[in-house]
């Protein structure tokens, strides 16, 4: 490699980038905008809920009962229900989400120290809300009986690395693989298609060149930008939605650049087998975005996924990076527990470039 053709290219790609500060700035931004969107949307947090209760006893004890789920942050008491009918239809018409339904007898049967059936009925058409609610109510429920039997055993639970249970917590640092995944890719492609259909592709393949130095030099301009939207997101996660950072920052910022080598190359692959700046747009958000979305991890959980669908996330370098964000993020562990899944990203990235140099000289041959 000559280090000279080398800077050569990369001084012309640079060039190119800021004659168009318009890109450069939708690139810094876009980013952010994300970042920001995604953050404040995608919560899986549950709060200030609509709840009815349809109180059959009318004792002290019943009201007791109901003003302990209002109490919290997580319910609101929407409607008081009079009948059952009246129940049915305020869960069908979604005025409440859930629905407290405390029998006659309540309040006789806690002073006889006798099981005090009490119904819970959770909306379930969002399954995942659904769970979580229902899993707050049945908390509250449960501590509330004065009279339950004491035991020998004391159970007490803590939550490690998110205490709080925050959402924003997980989403913003799976996030950050994400949004690496979704613009430098797309960048790179668009270069090296733009230079196919203007012709000027061919005075490339015409010089003495090699493609490795054609490759380095096209991903410099690329790389920093890149460099740059993950300092500025993983800033914006820690300063703006306070997500806590327990690791080492020097040492995801520099896993970070591996990564996003990985996906400029993923970009640079796109745009040797594609012809057109609309194919090759599309072909990026296909194998890029979409899957960073759905089989990363940073929504759903990898492990309750089907078994061969696990599987399939196994080719996307998105899933190691949010295990890697969210390790060194939450967890504060390094380079002794995450070194498989880095090494599985060198590896990807090793791949991509091979197979982009090599359709590429096949082009040149």
């Amino acid at each position: 490699m000559n280090p000279k053709r080398i800077a050569a290219v990369a001084t012309k790609e640079a060039k190119e980038v800021l004659r168009d500060p318009i890109t450069v700035g939708v690139a810094l931004i876009m980013p952010l905008v994300m970042l920001l969107l995604f953050g404040y949307a995608i919560t899986l947090d549950v709060d200030d809920i609509p709840m009815g209760v349809l109180d059959q006893d009318r004792t002290p004890a019943s009201r007791q009962l109901s003003e302990a789920f209002t109490a919290s942050e997580t319910f609101r008491l929407e409607r008081e229900l009079s009948d059952p009918q009246a129940m049915e239809r305020a869960l069908q018409r979604g005025e409440i989400r859930l629905a407290l339904i405390i029998p006659p007898g309540f309040e006789r049967a806690l002073a006889r120290h006798e099981p005090s059936p009490v119904q819970l009925l959770v909306d379930g058409t969002f399954s995942a809300t659904a769970t979580l609610v229902g899993g707050h109510a049945l908390a509250i429920a449960s501590g509330f009986g004065h009279a339950a039997p004491s035991s020998a055993l004391h159970l007490e639970t803590r939550v490690w690395y998110n205490p709080s249970l925050s959402s924003v917590h997980t989403v913003v640092p799976g996030l950050y693989a994400v949004i690496l995944m979704a613009f430098p890719p797309l960048l790179t492609a668009l270069a090296l298609v733009r230079e196919k259909e203007t012709g000027t592709i061919a005075q490339i393949y015409a010089s003495p060149l090699s493609s490795v130095e054609f490759l380095a030099g096209k991903l410099m301009p690329y790389a920093i930008i890149a460099f740059v939207q993950m300092a500025m997101v993983i800033g914006v996660g820690f300063l703006w939605f306070g997500v806590p950072f327990r690791g080492s920052v020097a040492f995801l910022l520099a896993i970070s650049l591996l990564y996003v080598l990985c996906t400029l190359g993923i970009g640079l692959l796109v745009s040797a087998v594609t012809r057109t700046q609309l194919v090759a747009l599309l072909a990026v958000l296909i194998v890029t975005l979409m899957p960073s979305l759905l089989f990363s991890g940073m929504l759903f959980p990898i492990f309750t996924m089907p078994y061969v669908v696990q599987l399939y996330t196994l080719a996307f370098p998105g899933r190691y990076f949010v295990d890697i964000s969210r390790g060194v993020v939450l967890k504060g562990v390094g380079l002794e527990v995450l070194w498989p899944s880095i090494a599985i990203v060198a590896v990807y990235t090793l791949l991509v470039f091979a197979l982009a140099a090599w359709r590429l000289k096949k082009k040149v041959a």
